[in-house]
């Protein structure tokens, strides 16, 4: 539900992860349905827009680079955008990069920016397409170590 009210997904029947924040929530916002992998295990949307998704658990894809997403990924949902994100990371040039905010301001450009903090990436909406398989293999050893505190991938 968007507008009034909180809304909360988990499963859909038995056994069966929604996709409301990747497939309805996002679309219905401006958004591409691909924006949030297969594995949301839960979501919640806030009143004032904030959504929470919750993710099997960590995990690693792709579109056009590889993207990590934590376990629980926030920001603010509003038409045409994600702000204030975190809980995503992408990886640009050997480094992990948060990325702050994901917006679509002219849907018929054909074009996605993602802001890494250091500078805008736009990509083709096409990679939205459809929610992408996200995988927890190797997600220790090829993401940041958050807890040395360093900007370095673990190899």
């Amino acid at each position: 539900m968007i507008g009034g009210g909180h809304a909360v997904g988990t499963r859909e029947g038995p056994g069966k992860p929604t996709r409301g924040p990747s497939l309805t929530q996002t679309r219905s916002r401006g958004l591409p349905p691909g924006l949030l992998p297969k594995e949301v295990k839960s979501y919640s949307l806030s009143e004032n827009g904030m959504l929470e998704v919750v993710l099997e658990g960590p995990c690693l894809a792709k579109y056009e680079n590889r993207v990590f997403f934590d376990s629980v990924v926030k920001a603010n949902l509003s038409y045409g955008s994600l702000n204030g994100v975190v809980g995503l990371s992408q990886e640009e040039l050997f480094l992990w990069l948060p990325v702050k905010d994901i917006i679509v301001d002219d849907p018929t450009s054909g074009l996605i920016l993602f802001d890494i903090v250091v500078a805008h990436k736009e990509l083709s909406l096409s990679l939205f397409e459809d929610p992408p398989d996200c995988k927890p293999e190797g997600v220790l050893k090829n993401h940041v170590r958050k807890e040395k505190g360093g900007d370095e991938a673990l190899r």
